[in-house]
């Protein structure tokens, strides 16, 4: 078994581990609604939104993962290297911040790392000055946008939900209400895990793919069957493994939920990351359902929305792509001091 081989298996394990983290991370984005609600227990959720994490695979293609394997980095410059420290620098943002309980991207996390890596390569071989000739910005650009636009989508369709229910039971008592929405948000909550699985996996897909292309395994950016397989089912079997700190933060700090307004921000959320993964565009499901939270909270009154701890997760969606581009970077550095020739 030749070097190469043996790196790129490895590098493989790595970004399934990552793929793993990702589940149980945003674990808490699929299920904090439902749970918060007491509609289902934590283990029957997490069963929940597992099954229709795997779900995800049978939809929507690869356009997701063809943006973030070979749509933000110049492959051209990117070696498995500079994968595998991108995913040490993900990997090493998302335990952080769920040790310490805060819901942050696990996606914007993989960007950042794998930028910082990018960059810190460019910058050895060509000079600080060709720094950022490793970036695509006009990938970039949509991403970054949808940072801002993706919560506020989730938060506004959330408000607008909301309102509607309202209205269509405005005859109806709460114990009535939430009697047919204990029922609906088993549908919301799978819709969202199943929109989660859609996009937030295939983002593994892309950097495997890319890189299977810089080993010169593949020819052309082309997502094998048995990378969708692998990635849909590490990403399921994190979710699996829970993620409760992130939960009790989503689910009851953020805004006081009750299954009508927990269905409302379930779906608020799940169609806004669709509407994402129909453009091809790498999105957090984290922004989204923190959005979609804070909506529905508004609607009672803008004070029913905790804002400290929001403010505390807007700024933790501000730090994660420059911090996880800066493990990125460092974790290319250290390993540069083991070969010279990375």
């Amino acid at each position: 078994m030749n070097s190469t081989l043996v790196l790129t298996v490895v590098i493989i394990g790595v970004a399934l581990a990552f793929d793993f983290i990702n589940g149980f991370h945003d674990a808490a984005n699929s299920i904090a609604t439902i749970v918060a609600t007491r509609v289902l227990k934590p283990g029957q959720a997490v069963m929940w939104a597992a099954l229709f994490n795997f779900a995800g695979a049978f939809s929507f293609g690869t356009g997701v993962a063809r943006t973030v394997g070979s749509g933000m980095v110049n492959l051209h410059y990117v070696t498995p290297w500079v994968i595998l420290a991108g995913l040490i620098g993900a990997i090493a943002w998302d335990l952080f911040t769920w040790w310490i309980g805060l819901p942050t991207s696990s996606s914007h996390a993989l960007l950042g790392g794998y930028a910082g890596a990018a960059i810190a390569h460019v910058s050895w071989i060509q000079g600080w000055g060709h720094a950022f000739d490793a970036i695509l910005w006009d990938g970039w650009t949509m991403t970054l946008l949808f940072i801002v636009v993706a919560p506020v989508i989730g938060m506004a369709l959330a408000y607008v939900f909301m309102v509607v229910v309202y209205w269509t039971f405005r005859n109806a008592t709460p114990r009535t209400m939430d009697k047919y929405f204990r029922r609906l948000q088993l549908v919301s909550s799978a819709a969202l895990s199943w929109a989660h699985g859609a996009n937030d996996a295939q983002k593994t897909m892309g950097i495997i793919t890319g890189l299977l292309v810089t080993s010169g395994y593949l020819k052309t950016f082309q997502v094998p069957v048995q990378v969708v397989v692998a990635a849909y089912g590490a990403i399921a079997l994190g979710t699996l493994s829970g993620g409760w700190r992130i939960v009790n933060t989503m689910g009851r700090r953020l805004t006081r939920l009750k299954p009508r307004s927990g269905f409302c921000a379930e779906s608020a959320a799940a169609a806004s990351i669709l509407f994402a993964t129909w453009l091809r565009l790498p999105v957090s499901t984290t922004h989204v359902t923190a959005g979609a939270i804070a909506g529905v909270g508004a609607i009672q009154r803008i004070k029913a929305v905790h804002w400290g701890v929001a403010r505390d997760i807007v700024w933790a969606w501000v730090l994660t792509i420059p911090a996880s581009a800066l493990v990125g970077w460092l974790a290319l550095t250290i390993l540069r001091l083991f070969n010279s020739k990375l």
